[in-house]
């Protein structure tokens, strides 16, 4: 029952977001994160009443439904260019990779709140007050305000992890992190972050738990 419910609960968020972006006049890369923020968020939990092999399969059902809905653009609120699609694959993939490589479900979950909360909110934040604090990384766009916001975040969800989780509150853990993570959303650009980054976390946190 679930897993049955996990998958029509994704499928609503899909589709609540591809209504806003064709019957109102959000931006686009809002309504992108807006999917990004609450579909990683539903999944940052799922090893909470899912088990790992349905995770990794739901990964793969994802990853069909993403490169189907870009071959027959479907659900044009998520991947709008080819660097979005590049994103939304690699989310997919790294729902499963972190299914198989994580030691506890709180380290999936603290690395899948990095990708849902951390890239969303550093991507609204540049938006709204990057324009004058912008930088460039391999030719593209960031902003101190961006990217502080990922850091602040990536901070506050380390510290949620160990509380919950009773990991040592180690110097890697919620400062090393946060860090990695930060330079890691920067220089992995084109989409590749989304896969890059929440499986670093989940190793380093592997090697500290």
């Amino acid at each position: 029952m679930a897993f049955a419910l996990t998958i029509i609960a994704v499928f609503l968020i899909l589709l609540s977001a591809e209504y806003l972006a064709r019957r109102t006049k959000m931006h686009a890369e809002l309504t992108r994160k807006f999917v990004h923020m609450a579909v990683g968020s539903f999944v940052a939990f799922w090893p909470f009443f899912l088990t790992w092999r349905q995770i990794e399969v739901l990964s793969i059902a994802f990853f069909v439904v993403m490169v189907v809905s870009i071959k027959m653009t479907i659900f044009t609120a998520i991947h709008t260019t080819p660097r979005r699609a590049i994103g939304e694959i690699s989310f997919a993939m790294v729902i499963g990779f972190l299914a198989l490589i994580s030691s506890s479900k709180w380290i999936f979950m603290a690395a899948m709140l990095n990708l849902a909360i951390g890239d969303a909110l550093a991507a609204i934040i540049g938006l709204l007050w990057g324009e004058k604090n912008q930088y460039k990384v391999f030719g593209k766009i960031k902003s101190i305000a961006g990217t502080s916001a990922f850091f602040i975040v990536s901070l506050l969800i380390m510290v949620a992890y160990v509380k919950l989780s009773h990991d040592s509150a180690s110097i890697v853990t919620l400062f090393i992190v946060p860090i990695m993570a930060t330079i890691t959303e920067n220089v992995a650009v084109n989409g590749t972050d989304n896969l890059i980054m929440p499986v670093l976390i989940a190793l380093m946190l592997g090697g500290t738990a």
